[in-house]
C-alpha cells in the first residue's frame, strides 16, 4: 500500500491541479472564481459558470474551482490543491472574487440531518462568525468586492439532495445577512433559477447544473458585476 500510494498521490494532486487555472501577471485578470463542483463542472466543454461569465463581460475570469471542495476539509496535501476552498485563492489585483461553497460539508458532514452545528461552523445565524465569513473578511482586506453565490434547488422532483433544501435556504439567510454588513460583500441567491418542473438546469443525476445551469448561474454574476462600478479602470 504504502508502494501504491507513492504513484497514486501525485496522480490524484495533477487531477486536481488540472481542474483549475493558474494566474499570471501577463493576463492581468480581474476577476477570480472559486468553489466547488456547481463552479467547476462543464470547464472541459467550455461551458461552466466562469465560461459564461466571460462570454458577457467579455474579459478573463480565472476559474480555481474544483468538484467536490469543501470549507472544513483538513487534509494538507490535497487541500492545498484545491479540495479547501480557502485554499483555492491566488494573489491578484482582484476587482471580483466570487466563490460558493458549503454544500459538500453539509451533504457529506452531516448528511443533510442534524446539522446545526456544522452550519454554525461555517457560518453563524447573524453571519458574522464562521469559517466562510472569516475567509470572506480576509478577501475583502484585499480590495476586492466579494460575491458569493447560493446554490441551484431542485425542480420538484425527488433527487439525492431533496433533504438538504432545508439547509439550503438557512445558509442562504445566514449568507444574506454577511452581506447585509458590508457593501463590498454581495449574496446572489439561485434558489429561484429553476421552474418548477423543468429538468433542463440540471444534469441527469438532478444535483450538479447542466450546461443550461451552469449558464443561468454565470448570467446571474455577470449581471451584478456589470450593474456595479468596477475599483480599476
Amino acid at each position: 500500500m504504502k508502494r501504491l500510494s507513492r504513484f497514486v498521490w501525485p496522480l490524484i494532486i495533477f487531477a486536481l491541479g488540472a481542474c483549475t487555472e493558474t494566474v499570471t501577471r501577463a493576463d492581468n485578470p480581474r476577476i477570480l472564481l472559486m468553489g466547488d463542483s456547481m463552479m467547476a463542472l462543464h470547464g472541459m466543454a467550455g461551458k461552466s459558470v466562469s465560461h459564461a461569465m466571460e462570454r458577457r463581460l467579455g474579459e478573463p475570469v480565472i476559474d480555481r474551482s474544483v468538484s467536490g471542495a469543501r470549507f472544513l476539509y483538513a487534509l494538507p496535501i490535497s487541500g492545498a490543491a484545491g479540495m479547501n476552498i480557502t485554499k483555492q485563492y491566488r494573489s491578484g489585483d482582484w476587482d471580483w472574487i466570487v466563490m460558493n461553497g458549503g454544500g459538500n460539508d453539509i451533504l457529506f458532514g452531516c448528511g443533510c440531518g442534524f446539522c446545526d452545528r456544522r452550519i454554525d461552523r461555517l457560518i453563524s445565524e447573524d453571519g458574522t462568525t464562521g469559517v466562510i465569513p472569516g475567509f470572506v473578511s480576509k478577501m475583502r482586506r484585499t480590495g476586492a468586492n466579494v460575491v458569493m453565490v447560493g446554490y441551484l434547488h431542485t425542480p420538484g422532483f425527488r433527487s439525492p439532495i431533496e433533504g438538504c433544501v432545508d439547509e439550503g435556504h438557512e445558509m442562504d439567510a445566514r449568507m444574506a445577512r454577511l452581506a447585509a454588513l458590508d457593501r463590498g460583500v454581495h449574496f446572489i441567491p439561485m434558489s429561484d433559477v429553476v421552474p418548477t418542473g423543468d429538468r433542463t438546469y440540471h444534469a441527469v443525476d438532478l444535483i450538479h447544473p447542466s450546461p443550461k445551469g451552469s449558464d443561468a448561474i454565470g448570467g446571474r454574476i455577470a449581471e451584478l458585476i456589470r450593474q456595479s462600478r468596477p475599483r480599476r479602470q
